[in-house]
């Protein structure tokens, strides 16, 4: 707790418990351990090639054992080292020199990331940690939203409102209706994220595979590329500069950065949705919504939810702009900003954590509902004039628009309205029917379908 207090920043202090899970991708430490796991896998494969002695099975354990066993012990040598060289991938390459001295495995020191730039080793390191988060931490974080919102979906399925379109008062809906169109969107973006392919390079200092070329022009390096990417189940992109061109992960990042926007825009709904009484917030013993004015209760989950919503988002939107961006055949300043995808990713654990909090606290407030329903009548209108359309009257919507618009009509307006105009008994037994709460379409069989459905 004494270091959470002093944490430069919230996502390592007030909100390290939300987001402890993604240290274990996005830490230094995380990052020097699979950059060490990537430089170790290269030996073996190397071997394979021919071009040193194939490894034994105590000596590919022992290489595993490194990797399995990596301690923060491991961790501050390579960082001693870096002290002194300035260059965080070279340091990594003494420490295993070191962890490689005094063993059999000593004579393939010379081979340590060998023919490789620093930017194999990282984009490799970086694409295990996108993609191990993504299926460990992100995917399960999101599934949790969506079966919470689709729960509420499903239970209130058939709670009827008024909508509001341009702000205005427009034909009704139901409430679960409404929270089905964001699961709907949801579930299209988490189907993309879930299926997305992580890219690496493995292609030398400027792409061409020079230094491998030239030690071993014998070996085919652009098939030994392929298989070492795709043993670490990431895709090889073989045309590279010194760095691997990062469309493919903004590709990604624009993902979660479009569900975090599908998501403040149903916040700022579910705000207003509480603000105008819809909604009401349980009430929990002991907490406080306003220092001064204590009848408040505040939908603060939702706004915290928003507001880091926004956030991760201003970073992603940074990612888009800088990564794709590089001088010539590179410049550094990707590598800080890449950094930072815990950062981002951070905020995204903390507003959907928030999100699903502030959804166990809300239910509809009945009452309100029907009350504002039975208080305006003019909005089935549109029905009225469809059917009347349907029936052959010509000016069918004219003559509604002269009756309701700009008005606001109560139940004995609107029956009074169909007692008085000239139609069959059967037009007139359609128009008897509708009413502000049964005016609902298909909204119960579509928020169904949706949630029902397995996409």
């Amino acid at each position: 707790m004494s270091d959470a207090l002093h944490a430069l920043s919230p996502l390592d202090g007030r909100y390290a418990e939300s987001t402890a899970p993604l240290t274990e991708f996005f830490s230094e430490f995380a990052f020097l351990r699979d950059r060490v796991r990537v430089e170790l896998n290269f030996l073996p494969a190397l071997s394979k090639t021919g071009l040193f002695r194939l490894l034994t099975d105590s000596e590919l354990a022992h290489l595993e054992s490194i990797q399995t066993n990596f301690s923060t012990a491991d961790a501050e040598a390579i960082l001693a080292h870096e002290r002194k060289t300035r260059h965080d991938v070279k340091a990594i390459e003494y420490f295993i020199q070191e962890k490689l001295q005094g063993t059999t495995l000593q004579d393939l020191v010379p081979w340590i990331h060998f023919g490789l730039t620093s930017e194999d080793t990282n984009s490799l390191g970086q694409a295990i940690a996108l993609k191990e988060s993504r299926d460990k931490i992100i995917l399960p974080a999101l599934n949790n939203l969506i079966a919470a919102l689709s729960e509420f979906a499903i239970l209130h399925r058939s709670v009827a409102m008024l909508a509001r379109t341009h702000g205005q008062f427009a034909v009704p809906t139901t409430l679960g209706k409404e929270f089905a169109v964001s699961v709907a969107r949801l579930k299209k973006i988490r189907a993309e994220i879930a299926t997305f392919r992580f890219e690496a390079k493995l292609t030398g200092a400027v792409g061409n595979f020079n230094a491998l070329q030239a030690a071993a022009p014998h070996i085919d390096w652009v098939s030994f590329s392929e298989k070492f990417v795709s043993s670490f189940d990431l895709e090889p992109n073989l045309l590279t500069t010194q760095i691997l061109p990062y469309d493919n992960w903004v590709r990604y990042l624009d993902l979660i950065r479009l569900t975090n926007s599908v998501l403040i825009d149903l916040a700022q709904d579910v705000w207003r949705y509480i603000s105008d009484g819809y909604l009401k917030q349980q009430v929990v013993a002991g907490e406080v919504g306003s220092s001064t004015m204590p009848q408040k209760v505040n939908p603060i989950d939702f706004e915290n939810a928003e507001g880091n919503l926004g956030v991760a988002n201003s970073l992603f939107t940074h990612y888009a702009q800088k990564l794709i961006i590089s001088r010539l055949q590179r410049d550094l300043t990707d590598s800080t900003v890449r950094r930072t995808f815990g950062t981002a990713l951070g905020h995204c654990l903390i507003a959907w954590s928030s999100f699903q909090r502030g959804m166990k606290r809300i239910v509809p407030d009945v009452e309100k509902l029907t009350a504002e329903l039975n208080a305006h009548w003019e909005v089935i209108s549109e029905g009225a004039q469809t059917i009347l359309r349907a029936a052959g009257q010509p000016d069918a919507y004219e003559s509604l628009k002269e009756q309701t618009r700009g008005l606001i009509l109560t139940e004995a307006d609107y029956k009074a309205w169909v007692e008085s105009i000239a139609v069959s008994d059967k037009v007139r037994a359609q128009l008897a029917v509708l009413s502000p709460y049964s005016y609902i379409g298909l909204a119960i069989e579509l928020t169904d379908r949706i949630i029902d459905s397995k996409k």
